[in-house]
């Protein structure tokens, strides 16, 4: 049997902005910004988060819409990453994301294990999204509703039970 202590999780999600940078539209979201991926940095099980120029990933762009805005990061285990998302400052921010993001027609968020140590590319993540919204939920991409156990540890999906105002493709 296989340690989870071998594998982290990492994650990506990916939203459309409302409007351009510097709208006043999506301001909030950037003043919340640096706050928040502090507290992501100093949560418990926190490994890894993309950055651009920046502190922040706000200034990578890969796909050729300006709008579409990127965030990564590795997690110690599934465990962590939730309590972060959905019970730390970070949640009423997320719970603000309608006011500065379009309605996504997709899967905005994929979650997946790799070994521990490694980095996964944005290349990786977007491919990730990819597999979710052609195939659904997999041990290859999954989601909080339906979070696949690490590689080598028996299980079937767990769902983790997000905040119902968060499910869509949580």
């Amino acid at each position: 049997m296989t340690s989870t202590s071998t594998w982290h999780l990492a994650q990506i999600n990916i939203g459309r902005l409302a409007a351009p940078a510097d709208d006043p539209q999506v301001a909030g979201f950037f003043a919340e910004l640096d706050r928040i991926n502090a507290l992501a940095e100093v949560s418990e099980g926190f490994v890894w988060r993309l950055t651009g120029d920046g502190d922040n990933a706000t200034d990578l762009r890969p796909t050729p819409d300006p709008l579409l805005l990127i965030n990564m990061s590795v997690w110690r285990d599934a465990e962590a990453l939730f309590a972060y998302v959905y019970r730390s400052a970070h949640t009423s921010v997320l719970a603000q994301r309608r006011q500065w993001f379009e309605r996504f027609d997709g899967a905005h968020q994929a979650l997946w294990w790799i070994s521990a140590g490694s980095i996964p590319s944005i290349e990786d993540g977007l491919a990730r999204l990819w597999l979710l919204d052609r195939y659904g939920p997999s041990p290859q991409a999954f989601t909080f509703k339906a979070r696949f156990p690490a590689p080598g540890v028996i299980g079937a999906p767990v769902d983790m039970q997000p905040d119902p105002w968060c499910v869509g493709n949580a």
